[in-house]
């Protein structure tokens, strides 16, 4: 009798308290949803955001001021294309190291040092360009690529971890618009900087930095991390992803480095040309004429991404129709460079076509692979943009010394070829995954 009076007082007590609990949690949750919780999901968008712009001002706020620099320690085209490349190529390298460290120990721990590394490296190089030297520059800048690794590309994953459905795509649609955003505004901001001195741009690292680094560390707080993955079970996948896949996947990264290694050519070719006899354009001039075939790209890519959603139909068409319009350009280029504003005409076609091509490859690409896969894709796929990025200026620079006709027949018919490739090896499903 008392072990039955015992359990039936037992079920009762409890089921009533649980109800009270969940009516409460219930409350909770949704005045949370209501009040705090959106407002709480501004500022981690916000604090989100400033992480590619810090990003991408790393090489686009320095594109200006490379035949200043040239100048002034006294180096040749392809000494200052290695300013962007060396930052990039050290990057690339490193992407697929920091996305695996990020995936086995957390997302804001890798941040939140690579953010201060950052920012000491740009004082380390400003300090080299005081002290007329090269070398430290360059140390610096491969210092900055390497931290660089570990602040957009994870970010991406960390809006992962953090959301889900709706919210984790406008989340991601938010870095890419930031990216852009900061495309458009480096350059002026680089030409507006160097008019103090021309070293200018490098102190200025460490202050975006700070204030991205103040962004992340009070605006974001990170789900707690679970996900442990061993190096060879790592590897493995990934040859398993590449022998399935591989055909198209290559492809792929091929296609989105070199839309990114003619970006960053012709900016570099571009800033070089204008600053020439008889255009003789520097200062805020010049950056705002860098920027118009990155708001031309900005603008084709926002729409693009806003509009393709997991279509794979509409990504093949778009990726083809991106390549014959940067294959078409480039190669009218080759008998227009000499006029200006037909030049400028045509090279902003061209990143329109790159405008097209990129998101369709970055949706492609997620959507292909599963999502527990897509870490590694992605951090891959990265990692040779940033290569892309790497040998845009010093292959552009070696070619300006022997031909200006040589760079644009040299990026049509690269052009031309991946066009081909794309054509006839990627052929994506109707719908992709989500």
């Amino acid at each position: 009798m008392a072990k039955t009076k015992s359990r039936k007082l037992n079920i009762t007590f409890e089921s009533d308290i649980d109800l009270e609990r969940e009516s409460e949690s219930s409350e909770k949750t949704e005045k949370k949803k209501k009040s705090g919780g959106g407002k709480g999901r501004i500022w981690e968008f916000i604090a989100i955001a400033t992480i590619p712009i810090v990003l991408v001002f790393g090489n686009s706020m320095l594109v200006p001021v490379l035949p200043q620099m040239q100048r002034e320690l006294g180096i040749n085209k392809f000494q200052s294309s290695l300013i962007i490349s060396i930052f990039s190529l050290a990057a690339g390298i490193f992407i697929p190291v920091i996305g695996y460290l990020s995936d086995r120990f957390g997302r804001k721990v890798i941040i939140i040092p690579a953010l201060i590394v950052y920012g000491g490296a740009g004082l380390l190089a400003g300090f080299g360009a005081i002290w007329d030297s090269y070398t430290v520059i360059i140390i610096a800048r491969a210092i900055q690529g390497m931290a660089a690794a570990g602040t957009a590309p994870i970010a991406m994953a960390l809006v992962g971890d953090m959301y889900k459905g709706g919210t984790e795509s406008q989340a991601l649609g938010l870095i890419e618009a930031s990216n852009g955003v900061g495309k458009v505004l480096s350059p002026i901001i680089g030409s507006l900087l160097v008019l103090i001195v021309w070293y200018a741009s490098f102190f200025a690292f460490p202050v975006f930095c700070a204030l991205s680094l103040l962004a992340v560390l009070f605006m974001i707080k990170e789900p707690k991390h679970e996900k442990k993955q061993d190096l060879k079970s790592y590897i493995g996948k990934l040859g398993e992803i590449f022998k399935e896949k591989g055909r198209w996947l290559i492809t792929s990264f091929f296609a989105g480095s070199l839309g990114l290694f003619i970006l960053f050519g012709v900016l570099f070719y571009l800033s070089n040309t204008l600053e020439d006899p008889p255009y003789k354009i520097d200062g805020v001039m010049k950056g705002l004429i860098l920027a118009i075939p990155l708001l031309g790209m900005v603008i084709t890519s926002y729409t693009t991404g806003s509009l393709i959603k997991k279509k794979g139909t509409l990504i093949r068409w778009l990726i083809n129709i991106g390549l014959v319009m940067m294959s078409v350009s480039l190669a009218a280029t080759i008998f227009f460079f000499t006029n200006i504003y037909v030049f400028i005409g045509l090279l902003t076609l061209s990143s329109i076509g790159t405008g097209l091509l990129l998101p369709c490859l970055n949706t492609m690409i997620t959507g292909a692979v599963q999502k527990s896969e897509r870490g590694m894709i992605t951090s891959l796929y990265n990692s040779l943009r940033f290569l892309g990025v790497a040998f845009g200026p010093p292959l552009f620079g070696w070619m300006m010394d022997q031909s200006d006709r040589l760079v644009f027949i040299s990026v049509s018919a690269l052009s031309f070829i991946t066009l081909g490739l794309v054509f006839f090896l990627i052929r994506p499903p109707a719908k992709l995954a989500e």
